[in-house]
């Protein structure tokens, strides 16, 4: 009895949408996380990339639960003697609300070639107006 591996053909991403208008941050990224990498099908391997598309919609209206909206930051580090920067959620949320959906479904990815191919999957758009219509993606109820 031999393993089954998909092929390339056998392969068909779809692409999904996501709102994520006061939903909680790691709900949305952990289901966001789960169909790009394929877990989602049955011919999930986890060395091969299965998973489909998604667009998250939304973003800056995303919620925190608890006091996390106050206690959340963001590190970044430009690679010179105290160059790092601890940036505050609410100032994330308020600047660029894409990155944050982002950063949170890239810690649930692998983190490898693999994990950087299937980030490239994930489409995020800070208000509820995004381009992919061509695709007709279905939407994904969290």
């Amino acid at each position: 009895m031999t393993t089954f591996t998909p092929k390339s053909s056998d392969i068909n991403a779809q692409w999904w949408v996501v709102d994520a208008a006061d939903k909680p941050l790691g709900r949305v990224a952990t289901e966001v996380a789960r169909v790009l990498r394929g877990k989602h099908k049955p011919i999930f391997t986890p060395h091969l990339d299965t998973g489909d598309h998604v667009v998250v919609l939304n973003a800056s209206r995303v919620k925190l639960t608890g006091n996390k909206a106050e206690q959340k930051t963001y590190f970044r580090h430009s690679g010179f003697m105290g160059g790092e920067r601890h940036i505050p959620f609410k100032r994330m949320i308020a600047s660029h609300p894409e990155r944050v959906i982002e950063l949170a479904v890239k810690g649930m990815l692998p983190k490898n070639a693999l994990g950087r191919q299937i980030r490239k999957k994930l489409k995020v758009y800070g208000g509820s107006e995004h381009p992919h219509a061509g695709q007709q993606p279905q939407p994904l109820e969290i």
